[in-house]
């Protein structure tokens, strides 16, 4: 058997099971702000990652239209943030 540092163990341990998605979640809610600005940050009410889909939820009319023309460039500053290439669609709730 090899060895596995435990940084590499816990990045296996999370691309098998459920929890990968929610914590993605959660360092993508830390660096929103820093991603999209502090206006879209602070109307975005939620933000869900299930398997390679995000999820951005918001009540706002006129931003969830910005977001709905910024998808591409949405996932191109998500997946910069997360060092990998996880996210391939952005729906807009």
């Amino acid at each position: 058997m090899g060895e596995y540092s435990m940084a590499d163990a816990m990045r296996q341990f999370l691309k098998q099971s459920r929890l990968q998605g929610n914590i993605l979640a959660l360092q993508i809610t830390e660096v929103w702000e820093q991603i999209m600005g502090k206006t879209i940050a602070r109307y975005t009410d939620k933000i869900e990652i299930h398997g390679t889909t995000l999820y951005i939820q918001t009540t706002v009319a006129p931003l969830k239209q910005e977001l709905l023309y910024k998808k591409d460039k949405i996932r191109e500053r998500v997946n910069e943030a997360l060092g990998e290439n996880l996210i391939r669609e952005v729906i807009i709730k």
